[in-house]
């Protein structure tokens, strides 16, 4: 192995174990299939490109420090996992707010802003994910190098393949949207059904063990 610079074994095991933990449905996966359902597939992939960010500042944040303090502090952990857990009920109560007929489009931009803000604060608010990120990387980094910038790379690998896992989830609910949509007289309930997602996953993420990260 070179100095700085991780050995294929240990990247194959990595994108493994990352393909493995992108893939497996969570709080995030419930979030995209939430959002492409009630909003549409540009949603969906707006809140993709929210939840990736959000993710990769968690990836920053643990290879700073973050997830220490976090993993020693109890109480700082406390603050930032109920903060994302009230966004979430936020957005779930906002959603019970909206009309019952379909609102007037907005524009494209601003349309698509929203998901992508929401899905970032929702990723960046989840103290679990920079757990996640302080427990797997160490795993493959070489000490020999730079822990920094070794483990910004494995963030990134990270986040490169929860993007495409995602967008797989996105299109399957956009596959599936026009079928719920012939089906006209559930469409008055479909903002409760929405809402109660979000409601759902804030309580999940204000009482879900510490090794769900996403």
């Amino acid at each position: 192995m070179l100095e700085g610079t991780l050995s294929s074994p240990a990247f194959a095991a990595f994108v493994f174990a990352s393909l493995i933990l992108a893939v497996t449905p969570g709080p995030g996966v419930v979030y995209l299939v939430t959002r492409t359902l009630s909003q549409g597939r540009k949603a969906g992939l707006a809140s993709i490109g929210g939840i990736a960010l959000g993710d990769f500042g968690n990836a920053v944040a643990a290879s700073v420090g973050l997830a220490a303090l976090l993993g020693a502090c109890a109480a700082a952990f406390v603050v930032v996992k109920f903060a994302g857990a009230g966004y979430l009920i936020f957005l779930g109560m906002r959603a019970l707010r909206a009309p019952k007929t379909a609102p007037v489009p907005a524009p494209l931009e601003a349309s698509l802003l929203h998901p992508f803000r929401d899905a970032f604060w929702v990723a960046l608010l989840n103290p679990k994910t920079a757990l996640f990120f302080a427990a797997l990387m160490p795993q493959f980094i070489d000490p020999r190098g730079s822990y920094l910038g070794q483990s910004l790379i494995l963030g990134g690998v990270f986040v490169a393949i929860a993007m495409c896992t995602d967008t797989l989830y996105v299109f399957a609910a956009s596959a599936l949207t026009p079928a719920i949509r012939r089906r006209s007289r559930w469409l008055p309930y479909g903002k409760y059904l929405s809402a109660a997602a979000f409601i759902g996953l804030g309580v999940y993420a204000a009482f879900a063990s510490p090794r769900s990260s996403r």
